[in-house]
């Protein structure tokens, strides 16, 4: 976990998911392993309502956190709880986040927790290059009608040996993903910017305008990206708008 400035927040988890399926291949143990990663998690929260007045922020991608909706709603407008949705579609999800639940496993998750009266928020991030206009209209509706109190968008990233390892997923299972989006700095950078603001575009047309809470790479607020893309004012504006941003909280 990690804190968070703007609402003074403690993270879980800004690098790890606090919900994960431990494997091991003694089940005995796995189960054990699973017990004590569980009480961590929960006891640690325990400990933060009931000594500190610190905010909580839950990311996960796991309906695990279901067992513990009983301990969110004890925090009140304390904890925001989210999932990370960047699409609807299980089957782009199978190449991109192989071992991850499926998108409509965290949808039904997500509804849950807004039917039990949680502060809901959603990371739609990453998206992917296959996320087209009419998948990301699909996915902002569905997180519309869970009334969400932010919405954070990110475009999938080059990070070390990332793309590749998709790509060899995909060829795996017989797919072929727009990979030609990677094929250099720039090719990526013209991308990211055209999926920040398609979502920008959409999320305003799904009435979820005042909630986006777009996550730009640091490598696109420089001067010689924005001149390279084109309307380098607009661009460093958005980039700098959605930068000093603070995320919404419950009132």
């Amino acid at each position: 976990m990690r804190m968070c400035a703007g609402n003074r927040a403690i993270i879980y988890c800004s690098t790890t998911d606090p919900y994960q399926v431990i494997r091991h291949p003694d089940p005995a143990r796995q189960a054990e392993l699973s017990k004590h990663s569980r009480l961590v998690v929960r006891r640690s929260l325990e400990l933060i309502l009931a000594r500190s007045t610190l905010n909580v922020r839950v990311l996960t991608r796991s309906p695990l956190a279901k067992s513990d909706f009983d301990l969110f709603e004890a925090f009140g407008k304390r904890l925001t709880f989210g999932m990370s949705l960047p699409t609807l579609r299980d089957d782009l999800s199978r190449f991109y986040e192989p071992k991850a639940p499926g998108p409509r496993q965290r949808l039904a998750a997500l509804r849950e927790a807004s039917r039990a009266g949680l502060n809901v928020f959603v990371a739609m991030a990453p998206t992917y290059p296959e996320c087209d206009p009419v998948d990301l209209e699909a996915t902002l509706q569905a997180v519309a009608d869970l009334n969400p109190i932010t919405v954070f968008h990110e475009p999938i990233n080059i990070r070390a040996d990332n793309v590749q390892r998709i790509q060899a997923r995909a060829t795996e299972m017989g797919a072929k993903l727009n990979t030609e989006v990677s094929a250099s700095r720039l090719d990526w950078q013209r991308y990211a910017m055209e999926a920040l603001l398609t979502v920008h575009r959409i999320a305003q047309k799904v009435g979820l305008g005042d909630r986006l809470h777009s996550w730009p790479d640091k490598s696109l607020g420089t001067l010689a990206v924005a001149n390279a893309l084109g309307q380098p004012d607009r661009h460093m504006e958005f980039i700098y708008d959605n930068w000093n941003r603070i995320s919404e909280w419950p009132r």
